[in-house]
């Protein structure tokens, strides 16, 4: 039987708050998302760097995919990255460190997962999950990158917009899914996907036209180590984007839960 919904968090007896900020509060969003953000420089960026210099593909290309910038951005990120060593060159033991530093970003997602839902974490049995969404998302950012370039293509700004949100919609719901197991339910997620695409999608309007400006204005003003900052802050909105869509999704699901009079 599947296991009934309850509270995210433990039940606050807070009066005249909004309900939204006291569980995005109670969970720590802020700080789990600079938590994010260091993670990310630390041990998802050298994984990502070496991944998709074996696959004979540019990492300043897919960050700046991600982050939506224009060609004078897109440069100003080229030039923080250098020539990758061969595969060859790595040993055993700093190939096991690159993925083990990788599912530590993953295990850090799951855990957010698993206090907004409720859901017990299983240690080491959550380790599959986690190399799992790993390979989904180097597979998302290689469909976003194709899909951009095609619905950019053939139908502009308007269906690139749409076609990202249908398929960032999917990919977060597949997350949650993936991450939480069996604890959850597919229907009770799609609130929270749909609303963490939408937080998505709108982050990228917002990085295309914000971020590619200070970037090039950082790098101006403090070399390298500026882009480094803005692509930080980066990481920090997409923590807080991961935070806000799926507790607004659960909030979503127990105000549909709850019986008609207690609505009101």
């Amino acid at each position: 039987m599947r296991p009934k919904i309850e509270s995210t968090v433990p039940r606050l007896k807070v009066v005249g708050r909004n309900p939204l900020w006291a569980r995005l509060t109670a969970i720590d969003f802020f700080g789990n998302s600079f938590q994010l953000a260091a993670l990310a420089i630390l041990c998802f960026f050298p994984f990502l760097i070496v991944l998709t210099a074996a696959a004979g593909r540019s990492t300043a290309e897919v960050i700046t995919g991600w982050l939506g910038l224009d060609q004078p951005a897109s440069r100003a990120v080229a030039d923080l990255f250098t020539a990758v060593p061969p595969a060859g060159s790595f040993t055993v033991a700093s190939a096991l460190l690159l993925i083990l530093g990788a599912m530590a970003v993953a295990g850090t997602l799951q855990h957010w997962y698993q206090r907004v839902f409720d859901v017990r974490s299983r240690g080491m049995r959550d380790s599959p999950a986690q190399l799992c969404w790993l390979a989904g998302l180097l597979g998302y950012g290689a469909s976003q990158a194709g899909l951009g370039h095609v619905s950019g293509a053939f139908g502009g700004p308007v269906l690139q917009i749409f076609s990202g949100l249908a398929l960032a919609t999917l990919f977060w719901w597949w997350t949650m899914r993936i991450l939480l197991g069996k604890g959850i339910g597919w229907r009770a997620l799609l609130p929270s996907a749909l609303a963490t695409s939408v937080c998505w999608v709108g982050l990228g309007v917002f990085s295309s036209h914000f971020f590619s400006d200070q970037i090039v204005a950082n790098r101006a003003s403090y070399g390298p180590i500026g882009v480094v900052m803005v692509i930080m802050s980066w990481l920090v909105a997409v923590g807080v984007v991961v935070h806000l869509g799926s507790v607004l999704g659960r909030l979503y699901t127990e105000h549909r839960a709850r019986p008609t009079d207690q609505r009101h």
